[in-house]
This record gives structure tokens, C-alpha cells and sequence, in this order.
């Protein structure tokens, strides 16, 4: 690793513990309500939804519009699973509970992701898009009158087991994830795929796989994030996974910039925290929703970061750089 390198991790890794020990100040001291740590672990789930999407519509290129059907598997089998533990009254800590119920959501999800995935990526474009919403339609109705579950009144009992401090480092091990397997060879060779499908086939790479595989990842992330969303919510209602969801999803990352995981975040931050800061329009959300995308496309299609990610360390050594530049010229005045 060179040194521009280490130094990037470095100062990202500083400011992930900055956030994280001010948040922590925050909420130990009841500077910060109940109410806004609610907001900020639903920011954070929203982030990982939005990051888990970009792998098909930002890595892969694909449009995915059923991502909430993932999401829906994700917080039922996950939400089952640790019932089943706490009720049988095994003495486990409710950390690893929760750690095994995310890796049961994330496996499950990914799971049907590789199911779904394998006969429906050979269609592009709008195909797919209707196939997933279709996909995910079928979920929230199967849920709806699956009487296990709650049925459409819904899965009560669900433990608490999310607060900001467990859901804050689970996002940030994921975004590492994801960001790492957009710099891997397999990363690349999904890339590859979005950029010209045809010319990435002629090189000898297994097109069918890595589309497969980035569907199936993308399925497993939203899987936790759905994991996550059941533990902090303590009920799961099968209409909160519905059509606009996944639009809601769709809408993050293609505002963020497709393919952005930097994009996604800020997105993500954004479009959850605006809408509680707006309450009193809450009915006016969508319409909200569908002008932003608009005037995006309009006047910066390639959303706010495009393809680019936001560099930490680049904006410190421009500030810098301005500091010199500004000290210098004053320096000049002053002579």
C-alpha cells in the first residue's frame, strides 16, 4: 500500500471515530432526544439500503426496482429467527443474537437474490425493472397472508436489539465492504459488465456469473439492512415494503450518482433527515421525490458525485491548499 493510501485510510478512519465519539457524547450526555437517535439509526439502515442497491444499479448498471422485497426477507427471517432463539431461552448475549440473526436475514435474502437473479438478469432496461417489482410485489403479498408471520396485521415481539452505537459500526463495515468490492477484480469485472457487456464477454469474463454474484450480494446487504430495520423497530407490517419503498430506494441512489457510494450516503443522509425536519409536508414527500429526480436529470443527470467518490482527504489538502494560497497572497499585500 503506498503512502497516499495509508494516509487516506488513516483520515478516514479518524474521522469514522470523530463521528461516532461525538454522537456517542451526544447521546450519553441526553444531549440528543430519543427522537433524533431514532432518526439517525434509520439514516444509517437507509445508508446500507442505498449502498446494497447501488451494487446492481450503480456497479452492475442494471435497474433494480423490487429492492424492498430483499429488504421484507431480510427483517422476516431474521425476525424469526432470534424469536425462536429467545424464546427457547438459549443464554445468549443480545449482541450475538443479533449478529446471527443479520447473517441469517443477509443469507436468506441473498439466497432468493441468487434465485431470482440467475433466470431474470439475461433481460435489461425496463424488463427488469418490472420483473423485480414484480418480484417484490409477490413477497409483500405472500407476507400479507402468511399466517406465521402476523399475516397483514403484522409480526409482533420482535426484541430490541438495534441502538445507534451496534447499527452505526455494522454501516460502516458494510460501506468497507462494498467499497472494497468496487476495487476488487471482481468489483471490476462487474464494472466492466455495466460499461460495455459485450466487449467484457469477448475478454473471457463470465458475464451470467458476476451479474449473478452482484445481485446476490446486493439481495445479502439489503437482507441485514432489513435485519437491522426488525430489531430496532420491534414489528414488521408486510405494506412498509411495498412498491414506493423501493422507488424511495431507487430515488437515493440515483440522486447520490450511480455507482457512488459516497453519493449514496450523502443521498441517503439527505432524503431521511429532510422529510422528519419537514413534517408538517410529510403528505407532499413523493411529489417532493419526483421534482428532485427531475430537476436532477435535468441539469446533472449523472447525479451529485456521477460515478466519483467523495475523497476526505482531497478536501483537507484543498482547504489547505487555499490557506496557503490565501496566507501567501496576503503575505505579498503585506510586503
Amino acid at each position: 500500500m503506498d503512502h497516499n493510501k495509508k494516509k487516506a485510510y488513516l483520515i478516514n478512519a479518524v474521522a469514522v471515530v470523530a463521528l461516532y465519539l461525538v454522537f456517542f457524547v451526544l447521546i450519553q450526555t441526553k444531549s440528543m432526544n430519543n427522537y433524533f437517535v431514532g432518526i439517525a439509526i434509520m439514516t444509517c439502515i437507509m445508508i446500507i439500503m442505498a449502498m446494497s442497491l447501488n451494487i446492481v444499479a450503480g456497479f452492475l448498471g442494471e435497474m433494480a426496482l423490487g429492492h424492498a422485497g430483499f429488504m421484507a426477507i431480510g427483517a422476516y427471517a431474521s425476525a424469526s429467527f432470534s424469536m425462536a432463539l429467545i424464546d427457547g431461552g438459549l443464554p445468549l448475549p443480545h449482541l450475538v443474537i443479533l449478529i446471527l440473526a443479520m447473517i441469517v436475514g443477509g443469507i436468506v435474502a441473498g439466497v432468493f437474490g441468487f434465485l431470482i437473479g440467475t433466470p431474470t438478469l439475461r433481460l435489461r432496461g425496463d424488463y427488469l425493472g418490472i420483473v423485480t417489482i414484480g418480484f417484490s410485489e409477490i413477497i409483500r403479498i405472500f407476507f400479507i397472508n402468511f399466517g406465521p408471520t402476523g399475516g397483514a396485521a403484522g409480526l409482533k415481539g420482535i426484541t430490541k436489539l438495534v441502538n445507534f452505537h451496534n447499527v452505526y459500526w455494522v454501516t460502516i463495515v458494510i460501506a468497507f465492504l462494498i467499497f472494497t468490492l468496487g476495487r476488487s477484480k471482481q468489483g471490476r469485472a462487474i464494472i466492466s459488465i455495466r460499461e460495455d457487456e459485450i466487449a467484457s464477454e469477448a475478454a473471457g469474463i463470465p458475464t451470467t456469473r458476476y451479474k449473478v454474484l452482484a445481485f446476490s450480494l446486493a439481495a445479502f446487504f439489503a437482507g441485514v439492512g432489513g435485519a437491522m430495520y426488525a430489531h430496532y423497530q420491534s414489528f414488521l407490517e408486510p405494506s412498509k415494503f411495498g412498491f414506493m419503498f423501493s422507488i424511495e430506494m431507487f430515488v437515493i441512489v440515483v440522486l447520490g450518482g450511480l455507482g457512488s457510494l459516497t453519493g449514496s450516503i450523502i443521498s441517503a443522509i439527505v432524503l431521511t433527515v429532510l422529510p422528519e425536519m419537514l413534517r408538517s409536508f410529510a403528505e407532499y414527500r413523493l411529489l417532493v421525490y419526483s421534482l428532485v429526480l427531475i430537476i436532477m436529470m435535468i441539469f446533472r443527470p449523472q447525479g451529485i458525485f456521477g460515478r466519483s467518490e467523495f475523497s476526505l482527504t482531497a478536501f483537507i489538502e484543498s482547504l489547505i491548499q487555499r490557506k496557503n494560497v490565501k496566507n501567501s497572497i496576503g503575505g505579498g499585500e503585506a510586503s
